[in-house]
């Protein structure tokens, strides 16, 4: 509508001015009413072609018709994308044509007048009319151009922002998901090892008492207290498990609503390696052993190496791929001789358990297994920057080996 409204002004100012060009150049007034019109209505066209609108008003303007036109037109090609060199061009061609119509127009009606007001009227008149006419839209156009693309480029900044803060929402999702499903791991995996082997052991320990009962009443006494001190210990380590978890509920949470996630994923470990100072450690894989031999199991020790402390995580991990092995040979391998071997390294510190075949006379417990077992050792290892391998043995037995680097790298 503004385009229309313009238009129909500026052709009425060319046709207007169009009778007076008609009379002065000597042609029908019909022809310069219509050359008028036709160049004052070419301003419908400043949007699209601002060049060629400006092209016009500067051919119309020896005919001194066109003010609208030309203010327009210079606006338009000022505020528009086109190159600043071609509008200074245009601008110029545009100033330089006013400027010569009005020293022309000026010097003929001082020229024919009585009144001389210098030299120096004509030349300023006509600067002042080129600028007049030429600078205000050109300048404006200017501005509102800069204003118009400074808003696109925020509104363009805006758009990415919020869309790299909807990924970044999307990843902290995905992180925090991936720290709820590691957390439900660690826990299963807890669950699991303080579960497993303290339950297997007193079912093996069950099944002898039951077995002895009547024989041997003083073996069966041992047996039953036997029975007795693993069901508290596995009470306890229960309990020191669900304390740690009470305990670091905090920071759980703050994994799941953190915006950073990478740091809330560091928390966590801190936590889970604070959670692992109380834990079992290396020292205590000869208790773990004379365990599993009070259960009837034949196991020997072979420790190489100078015994040496290492970081509790580790400690906690070394513990419980042993601990997971025998539990795995009283489930499946009943009455085979166990190896246990634990070596210190530089650097690292390295474990392996290996069983040999059932002998064939030991009844079987019939243990569960939920398949796990292998599985929750690797994740433990592998976590922990180390390596882990395991399968059956040329003499018809199993080997579980592990080894693991004896100082975790600093989180930062």
């Amino acid at each position: 509508m503004l385009d229309v409204l313009l238009g129909l002004i500026s052709a009425l100012e060319c046709a207007l001015e169009g009778v007076s060009f008609a009379g002065d150049a000597g042609v029908p007034v019909p022809a310069g009413v219509v050359l008028g019109l036709v160049s004052g209505a070419s301003l419908l066209l400043r949007r699209r072609w601002p060049i060629a609108v400006v092209l016009v008003s500067v051919a119309v303007t020896p005919a001194s018709m066109g003010l609208v036109l030309s203010v327009v037109g210079l606006y338009t090609l000022a505020a528009s994308d086109v190159p600043r060199r071609i509008t200074a061009a245009l601008a110029g061609m545009s100033g330089a044509g006013t400027f010569i119509v009005t020293f022309v127009r000026m010097h003929q009606s001082v020229a024919g007048g009585e009144y001389d007001p210098g030299r120096w009227y004509v030349p300023l008149v006509s600067v002042v009319m080129s600028l007049g006419i030429t600078g205000p839209p050109l300048l404006y156009g200017l501005y509102i151009g800069a204003r118009r693309r400074l808003m696109e480029s925020l509104r363009e900044r805006a758009d990415s922002l919020e869309r790299e803060l909807s990924l970044l929402a999307d990843r902290a999702e995905e992180r925090a998901e991936w720290a709820r499903t590691e957390e439900r791991t660690r826990i299963a995996r807890e669950m699991h090892d303080v579960v497993a082997h303290r339950v297997s052991l007193m079912v093996v320990h069950a099944a002898a008492l039951q077995a002895v009962a009547r024989k041997d009443p003083e073996k069966a006494v041992k047996n039953a207290a036997l029975v007795g001190d693993m069901g508290r210990q596995a009470l306890t380590e229960l309990r020191e498990m669900l304390g740690v978890l009470r305990a670091t509920d905090p920071q759980s949470v703050a994994v799941l609503v953190d915006p950073v996630p990478l740091a809330a994923v560091g928390a966590a470990a801190a936590a889970a390696a604070a959670a692992a100072e109380e834990g079992p450690c290396l020292a205590d894989i000869e208790a773990l052993v004379g365990q599993s031999r009070e259960a009837g199991m034949v196991v020997e020790l072979l420790v190489q190496g100078e015994a040496r402390g290492c970081d509790a995580l580790v400690e906690q991990t070394a513990y419980r791929v042993v601990q997971e092995a025998l539990t795995n040979v009283h489930k499946h391998a009943a009455g085979a001789k166990v190896r246990v071997r634990l070596a210190y390294r530089a650097g690292e510190v390295a474990m392996q358990v290996e069983n040999g075949p059932a002998d064939g006379v030991t009844a079987d417990a019939g243990l569960p297994s939920g398949g796990n077992g292998l599985v929750g050792m690797r994740e433990r290892v592998t976590a922990l920057g180390g390596v882990f391998v395991s399968g059956a043995t040329d003499a018809g037995g199993f080997r579980v080996s592990a080894v693991l680097p004896d100082r975790m790298p600093a989180i930062s």
